[in-house]
């Protein structure tokens, strides 16, 4: 055994680069060509391969370490089999040629059929250009996957180019060494533009070449050969470029492991979307928003503060809470954490609508309905839901889009024994005030005695939760998202207020407008609760 000490290649321009993922640890053995390290410049991301198969005994460097040329990367420990292979390889020969007998002719035959592909495979000179792209235009390379003395195998990738719709791998059509890179990052080219110059094997030797290998299995069987083990790298090294296996065979350009190392994902748990399952920026952002989602749909645990024995300090009992009031937990815990909350405060002077309201009591006896002042409450959110349709939204769990809702669902919080729900009357500003009174009262009947349908409880686009007669001078309602707002109505108090040079005694109902800043703005917000306090301070506005 020996230890071979690693050092960072020939980086070419670049004088210091970033180490920004180790993809071997200590104790991990390691074949020819498999990748050690990445390291990133301003330019490109590149992977280091191991020059030679062993077991990692210790590692030099850091994630964000700066190296250069030269720099050690790590240790490996060598198996000293070389001189010991040769041996016995020269043990056979020199018996086939000391043996005079005549079949010792026919091993040297077919060894000599084994060799005749290598001479018939003479490298020739070939560019590599870029295939027809469907256009003339000039397209970026993004991503460079070769360098200069690189080996490369048929339908290896080469480059990758980036237009504005798309991601593009250009592979390689012929194997060899590459002789002569043309290109570099950010460059711009189009069809036909020389990519590399390469040392390709004549064709004909390639097609030759299984067969010849077959033939020259017996003798490979005795005798070691270097040539042998070059099949085997190159199906160890495949995965790298063309797998998401695990974070170190991932195929992913500079931008997209910046992206995943900024949000702390692990690329190996990504799955990619581009060519060849390469990784583009829009999975990384995929995977980070279905965890968060995924996370968002389990339960919360509200016991994060410690249970206390509380029977240490008196008489206690334990009180099951219903299903009911579990569920209304969890919501409420997910829409507070999920959605930034503003509330806007505002007191309406409601002294007018009250006497109109007293004014159709006897209407209302004649209907044998009960007029509150939640009809007219639904009414005038369904008005300026319509003035103002910004509130009549929900947001896309991407974020990137709006749904903009052409109808008018108002749901209204109801009060039960075994928990709060939220009934939902609809089309709202197609309705009557005496329409909305019947269903106001049909529906909280249904809810006090649990006889809602699911459908009754579904599709609102807007909340009103009010303490009516129970008292307060105002609250903070949370949004029930997807809903993007609600409107808390606490209890109307007789208050001063300054009109013509002197306080007179009005009927005031203090309001909290409370909004998803995600999607609603705080002028919006204004807006919204002004135009409210107009249609309930006079309710002509409610005809107009």
């Amino acid at each position: 055994m020996s230890i071979e000490n690693i050092k960072v290649p020939d980086l070419g321009d670049s004088s210091e680069v970033e180490v920004i993922e180790l993809l071997v640890s200590v104790g991990q053995s390691v074949e020819e060509n498999d990748s050690l390290l990445v390291l990133e410049s301003d330019k490109a991301a590149m992977e280091i391969p191991a020059p030679m198969a062993g077991v990692v005994k210790s590692i030099s460097v850091n994630l964000g370490d700066q190296v250069s040329t030269g720099s050690e990367m790590l240790s490996l420990e060598i198996a000293e089999s070389g001189s010991q292979d040769s041996a016995p390889a020269e043990e056979p020969a020199a018996a086939a040629e000391s043996s005079k007998e005549e079949p010792s002719a026919e091993p040297a035959k077919i060894e000599e059929t084994a060799s005749a592909p290598v001479a018939a495979a003479d490298p020739t000179s070939q560019t590599i250009e870029v295939p027809d792209l469907g256009s003339d235009d000039e397209i970026e390379i993004i991503e460079i996957h070769i360098k200069e003395k690189d080996s490369i195998e048929v339908d290896d990738v080469l480059i990758t180019l980036e237009s504005d719709k798309a991601a593009m791998d250009v592979p390689a059509p012929y194997a060899g060494v590459i002789e002569t890179l043309l290109v570099a990052v950010g460059d711009k080219v189009k069809t036909g533009s020389p990519i590399a110059k390469i040392l390709a094997s004549a064709p004909a030797a390639k097609k030759e070449a299984p067969a010849a290998k077959q033939e020259a299995q017996p003798v490979e069987a005795t005798a070691s050969s270097k040539p042998a083990p070059a099949p085997s790298q190159a199906v160890a090294s495949a995965p790298v470029t063309s797998g998401n296996e695990s974070s170190k065979k991932v195929y992913a350009g500079p931008a997209v492991r910046k992206m995943a190392r900024e949000l702390g994902v692990d690329l190996g748990q990504v799955r990619g979307s581009g060519a060849k399952s390469r990784l583009l920026k829009e999975d990384v952002q995929e995977f980070v928003k279905s965890k968060i989602n995924a996370r968002a749909g389990q339960s919360v645990s509200l016991a994060t503060i410690p249970d206390i024995d509380f029977s240490q300090f008196g008489e206690v009992e334990e009180v099951q809470r219903s299903k009911l009031h579990k569920l209304i937990s969890v919501n409420m815990q997910r829409n507070w954490n999920s959605v930034p909350h503003v509330a806007q405060f505002n007191e309406i002077d409601v002294t007018d609508l009250e006497e109109f309201r007293a004014g159709l009591k006897g209407e209302a006896e004649r209907r044998d309905i009960r007029l509150t002042f939640l009809p007219f409450l639904l009414k005038a959110c369904a008005k300026a839901l319509l003035e103002y349709p910004q509130f009549n939204v929900s947001l896309h769990s991407s974020g990137e889009y709006l749904i903009q809702k052409k109808y008018v669902h108002i749901g209204m919080a109801v009060a039960t024994e075994a928990g709060l729900v939220v009934p939902v009357i609809r089309n709202v500003d197609q309705k009557t005030i005496w329409q909305l009174a019947e269903e106001v009262i049909e529906l909280s009947n249904k809810a006090k005695i649990r006889k809602l349908k699911a459908d009754e409880m579904q599709g609102a686009c807007f909340t009103i939760s009010s303490l009516g007669a129970i008292g307060g001078t105002g609250f903070i309602p949370i949004v029930n998202a997807p809903e993007v707002a609600i409107l808390g109505v606490a209890k109307t108090d007789i208050k001063p207020v300054y009109i013509d040079g002197e306080f007179v005694p009005r009927k005031v109902l203090p309001i909290t407008l409370s909004y998803d800043h995600k999607a609603v703005n705080g002028v919006d917000g204004g807006l919204f609760a002004t135009y409210l306090g107009k249609l309930l301070g006079d309710v002509r506005h409610l005809a107009l």
